[in-house]
């Protein structure tokens, strides 16, 4: 844990926080004609949401760094998938049915007592289709009153749903996913992608748990676990299948406009020999270089598991970054807002993301002005340059939180360097363009601040060097283009006023 800084702090925290988003000096007179023609959307107290609409999706977005691949894709596509892979959609419960025996028997039936049904029945009938949206997305959610779940499970039990055909189609989904992001100027994505192979051990998920508090005996255990698991010959299989798998999958997607890499992730939510063997398979399929890149834990960080375990899940974390030191770790940190937990779980888990694990970028950090040690969070991200992921949709969709509660307010005005991302647009039904749009229409910030966003989801992906620069070159050309554009356009437009 970080040491708290002295009262003054806050302070000298602001007066440094300005270099950080200062711009390059070398101004083009496009990107000046594009900054003047972007402060006459946001100005005033009625941002113009359609013109700004239209601005930030043509405007080149270098990635997005906080995505997840199964719930960036649209509840149309995982209907096209039951279909394809022969299941059925039962129309009580909206689940898919997977058993063959039952999907026989249903389809023996006339079509008018099949309570089962294919994508094409689902797509046919409007009001089936429609209950069907609601539950695998947030669709309709907020524009109409119902008896529905609360955001978040309604947010995270759609998961459930498309589960059994998310997997089973990965090049297709990976496809459509491309073409979305170069449809609206979108260069990169890294994607958390695939839940790693694990394996149980209960002896273990009771002795760590008993001795979370005791550092000696706790890393003990877990090299005991560790080299359990270097010896398991069948799990280490898995793990050379598991990056076949990711290879396969993702091969053809690089292309000159676009590139994608991928994160592993472990489920926070299992027991703890699960959730560290899962640790290690990231680690180990992320140490073999290539696509894989990185390595994420996920799952609602609220629920009771979640909050018991958190502390040794950071010490795993911690654990394993001496062993591969260097790995890239981004983490599900502080998803929390008031009222979700009692007040002392919003306390510590942004700092023991960063203090403890070592995460290399956070992911939502939603809870920092809570945290005990924010004024020592917010100097750790700045000066050893760890980004935060800010989604502004899923924020406000799951955690109710927005506008002038939400904590960009204190990572812009502290000098934390920041991205922005979609978290799960296929749930939440928006895209990188509509994040921007948000975040200029309620925050404000000027054109070369956007720039700064844009470009610093590629400086801060987890990719060699070279890389980063060939995007960034890539990246050059495009915002040459567009503002090239736009300052042709920004006459007219004056004009027409």
């Amino acid at each position: 844990m970080h040491k708290y800084l002295p009262g003054s702090a806050l302070l000298a925290l602001a007066v440094v926080a300005s270099p950080v988003l200062a711009r390059a000096p070398s101004v083009t007179a496009n990107e000046a004609a594009t900054a003047r023609h972007y402060a006459s959307l946001i100005e005033g107290s009625t941002p113009r949401l359609s013109e700004l609409t239209m601005f930030f999706t043509q405007m080149p977005k270098g990635g997005d760094l906080h995505h997840h691949y199964s719930g960036a894709i649209y509840a149309e596509t995982y209907v096209d998938f039951v279909d394809k892979q022969g299941f059925c959609i039962d129309k009580n419960t909206y689940r898919i049915e997977t058993d063959k025996a039952t999907i026989a028997a249903q389809r023996a039936k006339p079509a008018a007592e099949r309570t089962c049904l294919s994508g094409a029945q689902v797509n046919a009938d409007e009001n089936t289709w429609r209950e069907l949206v609601k539950r695998w997305s947030n669709k309709d959610f907020s524009n109409h009153v119902a008896i529905q779940p609360a955001p978040d499970r309604l947010f995270f039990g759609t998961f459930g749903y498309f589960g059994p055909v998310a997997n089973d189609n990965l090049r297709e989904g990976l496809q459509e996913i491309k073409a979305r992001a170069i449809a609206e100027n979108v260069g990169y994505i890294e994607t958390m992608f695939l839940l790693s192979p694990f394996v149980a051990n209960a002896a273990f998920d009771n002795s760590t748990r008993a001795s979370v508090n005791d550092d000696a005996a706790l890393g003990a255990q877990l090299r005991a676990e560790l080299a359990a698991l270097d010896a398991n010959t069948a799990y280490n299989t898995s793990i050379d299948s598991f990056v076949a798998q990711i290879n396969a999958a993702s091969e053809g997607i690089d292309d000159e406009r676009f590139t994608m890499r991928y994160q592993n992730y472990t489920l926070r939510l299992l027991a703890p020999s699960q959730v560290f063997s899962a640790m290690v398979s990231s680690f180990k399929a992320a140490a073999k270089g290539g696509r894989i890149v990185g390595v994420n834990i996920v799952g609602q960080e609220s629920l009771h598991v979640s909050m018991r375990d958190y502390l040794l899940h950071m010490k795993m974390f911690r654990f394993l970054k001496t062993v591969y030191p260097d790995v890239k770790v981004a983490m599900h940190a502080g998803e929390l807002a008031l009222g979700e937990v009692p007040p002392e779980g919003l306390k510590f888990h942004i700092d023991s993301a960063l203090g403890i694990a070592g995460a290399d970028r956070i992911g939502h950090g939603l809870d920092l002005a809570h945290e005990a040690n924010a004024p020592s969070i917010i100097k750790t991200m700045r000066e050893k340059d760890i980004p935060v992921e800010i989604n502004l949709t899923s924020n406000a969709f799951i955690s109710g939180v927005t506008g002038a509660d939400h904590p960009i307010h204190l990572y812009r005005k502290y000098g934390v360097p920041y991205v922005i991302s979609t978290d799960d647009a296929g749930v939440t039904r928006h895209t990188l363009s509509h994040e921007y749009v948000q975040f200029a229409s309620q925050f404000k910030p000027s054109y070369a601040e956007i720039k700064k966003a844009s470009y610093n989801s590629i400086r801060y992906a987890f990719l060699p060097v070279a890389e980063k620069q060939r995007l960034t070159k890539q990246l050059d050309g495009r915002y040459a283009r567009f503002e090239a554009q736009v300052a042709a356009m920004a006459p007219q437009a004056a004009r027409a006023k």
